[in-house]
């Protein structure tokens, strides 16, 4: 069995994918060390570690290179996290898609929201990509490669549950392997979703929103915490590179 044909089996399991999110090498081998069955980057990491903010700001082809040295080192299915597919048309997207899964990925993150403008794309437009992307990966050989549509209407509006539903069947009739919901917090509306939506339902770890075996009970399939450990490591790298300068005192190191 490849990693493709092991991820997909993971959200079709019984078991519920916890999955973990690495930014670099060491995160990611750190991980698979825990225990993690997969590892999903984020793009939020892998910006904070070069010193840039999210949103396509990291050159594609760095951010790649990034993403390729996780999948050539680990033994577990990777993920990739491409944000809008860092491109400003349907063709290039496709490409940037192919080119991520040539780099031994076993899926994608790819979300409906714009980079350089607020707003979502419109529900037909994405659903076409998605389309488009689905038919270039068979093309070439990569059969259930997972793409995990990721919506943001839980980021964006204010009654988002009816149109999340719309737009997450409306991108598995596409070809998407997974909807991604980020910012649902009640337990209400993750159950609708669940129940409404005809594919693995993937949620975003947030504060009150933390229990796999809740959300498993809720019909959830995938949790993932984000940027959220990545966010952890700086904060603690930060607090304890201010300790050292202020006291001027390695003893902390060590304690």
């Amino acid at each position: 069995m490849n990693k493709i044909e092991m991820f997909n089996k993971l959200h079709h399991s019984e078991e519920f994918l916890f999955l973990g999110n690495a930014w670099d090498l060491l995160s990611a081998l750190t991980l698979e060390k825990a225990g993690f069955q997969a590892i999903g980057t984020t793009s939020w990491g892998i910006a904070n570690s070069l010193g840039l903010q999210d949103g396509e700001l990291v050159d594609f082809g760095e951010h790649l290179r990034i993403i390729q040295t996780i999948a050539e080192h680990v033994t577990i299915p990777v993920s990739a996290d491409i944000e809008a597919g860092y491109g400003d048309n349907v063709e290039r997207i496709v490409q940037n898609v192919l080119r991520t899964a040539d780099v031994g990925v076993a899926g994608i993150n790819i979300e409906d929201s714009f980079k350089k403008k607020n707003g979502l794309r419109d529900i037909a437009e994405h659903a076409h990509l998605l389309y488009k992307i689905r038919r270039a990966l068979d093309e070439r050989g990569y059969k259930d490669f997972f793409i995990n549509a990721r919506t943001d209407t839980y980021l964006q509006k204010e009654q988002p549950l009816l149109e999340t539903i719309e737009r997450g069947n409306a991108y598995v009739e596409s070809g998407a392997s997974g909807i991604f919901v980020p910012g649902v917090l009640l337990d209400e509306d993750i159950r609708e979703l669940a129940v409404k939506i005809q594919a693995p339902l993937n949620v975003l770890s947030l504060p009150g929103l933390t229990n796999c075996n809740k959300l498993k009970a809720l019909g959830v399939q995938r949790f993932s915490f984000g940027n959220a450990l990545s966010d952890k490591i700086i904060a603690f790298m930060d607090m304890n590179a201010t300790q050292l300068f202020e006291l001027k005192d390695t003893e902390s190191l060590y304690s």
